[in-house]
């Protein structure tokens, strides 16, 4: 299946349509925005099967797995927004200081305008999804752009939309990178990018034009340290489910591994282990076990196999873009499969004596978006309080992002901005400050000459 490129000219009819019908400050209303989420609320519920069976047809993602990474953090962030949205569009009380006074401050949160949302393959659904209830609640307009790699689930997004909403208020434009490139020609208020470092940098560079904020939700290569003392029947566990989700093309997946050498042999089993306990003893036969997206992502993904010894798993089969999951030992840090994002259910093992040459090797690369530390809590946070990371877990892989609470989002090179709860919010919202000042009193002190300016600096 293909998707048809949407016209330079569709573009730029889009664009002009939702930037007026923002200007009639209809989105900007309560109740308007809370009808909205309610709209999409009750789409996402129509639309479950045929999401669920497109996302099944593009990534051989069962209906569990979609709903649990998919479509039920989704729905939860709706749930978020909706139960707090009036206390979010609320005017805040600030302090005034005293040389103010009689001043009363506020701040309020008004929305930027038309927003554009570029979501990857992975998790197509949710990170085009998600980024949107924010803009919805915020009051702006959206136009999305799901990933032309996953066709099938693009076009069952794209049928939900135009069921649900007006094109001038949140519209779908499909296609390729030609499309992205007429895309990021126009000015918006906001751009909002999930995707790799390398393609982060030219929306990055479009943005410039128009000095237009942007969010970017990039990636990296995240490190997993399984420490002395960690528990490693656990440690294994949960590093293969983190692992193998979605085949490993999950921008926080653990990317390498970095255990104590006294751990590897007994990691190696347990790992053997752990991925039998989740995928059977051939993972192919799965329903649960994901594929990789497309050739090119076997092909590059395949060729990191002969980066290391092969320890666990290994098995290929190119007619169904399957990867089992694999653990590659005597892994060189120079190799190729530790130099980019692997995106894939390949996961190499480089070993440790001692803490400090664990923060030697994360300090000196990238900033990555997610850190996992497997050992005792308090080493733990040492570790984290001496590293940098966009999110982190310890004892655990992946759940940070199931917290709606929590920030989601990277640093440095694996992104900017963040979001989820009330941040979905903040992102595309902009906190504009008031001052109020009555007429009943008007101090003296602030007009020039400046009088009495002894007794003024006193209360600077």
């Amino acid at each position: 299946m293909t998707i048809n490129n949407t016209s330079p000219q569709q573009i730029a009819s889009i664009v002009e349509a939702q930037h007026k019908f923002f200007l009639t400050g209809k989105s900007r209303k309560y109740d308007f925005r809370r009808e909205q989420l309610q709209k999409l609320q009750k789409a996402l519920k129509q639309w479950s099967q045929p999401i669920c069976q497109a996302l099944w047809q593009d990534l051989h993602k069962s209906e569990q797995e979609a709903i649990l990474t998919e479509l039920s953090i989704v729905e939860g962030e709706i749930k978020n927004h909706l139960h707090n949205l009036k206390g979010w569009m609320r005017a805040k009380r600030c302090p005034t200081p005293l040389k103010m006074m009689p001043s009363r401050s506020r701040v309020v949160s008004e929305p930027l305008g038309t927003a554009l949302i570029i979501s990857p393959w992975n998790y197509p659904v949710q990170l085009l999804l998600n980024p949107l209830v924010g803009a919805i609640s915020a009051g702006c307009t959206a136009i999305l752009k799901p990933s032309p790699y996953v066709p099938n689930t693009s076009l069952v997004i794209e049928q939900m939309i135009k069921a649900t909403f007006d094109e001038q208020y949140i519209a779908v434009v499909q296609g390729n990178r030609e499309v992205n490139t007429s895309l990021l020609e126009h000015r918006y208020d906001i751009i909002f990018f999930t995707g790799s470092p390398s393609l982060g940098r030219i929306v990055m560079q479009a943005a410039a034009k128009y000095l237009t904020p942007v969010v970017l939700e990039l990636g990296g290569k995240s490190p997993c340290i399984v420490d002395k003392g960690a528990d490693v029947k656990m440690a294994a566990r949960r590093i293969a489910w983190g692992k193998t989700l979605n085949a490993g093309q999950t921008c926080i997946a653990p990317d390498y591994l970095l255990i104590h050498s006294s751990l590897q042999d007994e990691f190696i089993e347990e790992f053997k282990r752990a991925v039998e306990h989740l995928h059977g003893t051939n993972p192919r036969l799965s329903q649960h076990y994901v594929r990789l997206v497309n050739d090119r992502a076997f092909e590059r993904v395949s060729a990191y196999l002969s980066d290391g010894r092969v320890v666990a798993g290994g098995e290929t089969a190119a007619e169904e873009r399957y990867i089992a999951p694999t653990l590659l030992a005597d892994v060189n840090p120079e190799s190729a499969v530790m130099q980019e994002e692997i995106f894939g259910p390949v996961l190499p093992m480089i070993k440790f004596e001692k803490r400090e040459q664990v923060l030697d090797f994360v300090g000196k690369r990238e900033k990555p978006l997610a850190f996992y530390y497997f050992g005792s809590e308090d080493k733990a946070w040492k570790m984290i309080y001496k590293t940098s990371s966009g999110g982190a877990c310890i004892n655990d892989t992946i759940m940070h992002i199931a917290n709606e609470n929590l920030p989601f989002g990277g640093v440095g090179n694996s992104g900017m901005g963040a979001y989820h709860g009330k941040l979905s919010f903040d992102a595309f919202s902009h906190h504009r400050a008031v001052v109020v000042t009555p007429t009943w009193l008007d101090l003296p002190f602030r007009y020039m000459p400046y009088k009495m300016f002894e007794m003024v600096k006193k209360l600077l």
